[in-house]
């Protein structure tokens, strides 16, 4: 199950307050300045800092790289 696009558009990392990036519910939700992604289970994204996976640099290598292409946009613009 997808997250609605309107929850997506106004969530915030709850460590900086900056924009993430929703990965689909496999990937869960991404924030490029801190390398943590947030996971959705069950529909429902679990932003508790402490649950958090930290990502590893190959792998947010290939994020940054969607992200530069636009296969990602952010959840809002700061």
């Amino acid at each position: 199950m997808a997250l609605d696009p309107r929850l997506v558009a106004v969530l915030a990392c709850p460590v900086d307050k900056g924009p993430l990036y929703y990965l689909g519910d496999e990937g869960g939700l991404y924030n490029p300045r801190l390398r943590r992604r947030y996971l959705v289970r069950d529909g429902i994204p679990v932003m508790l800092p402490d649950e958090a996976e930290i990502v590893a640099d190959a792998e947010a290598a290939a994020l940054a790289a969607r992200i530069d292409a636009g296969e990602l946009v952010p959840t809002f613009v700061a």
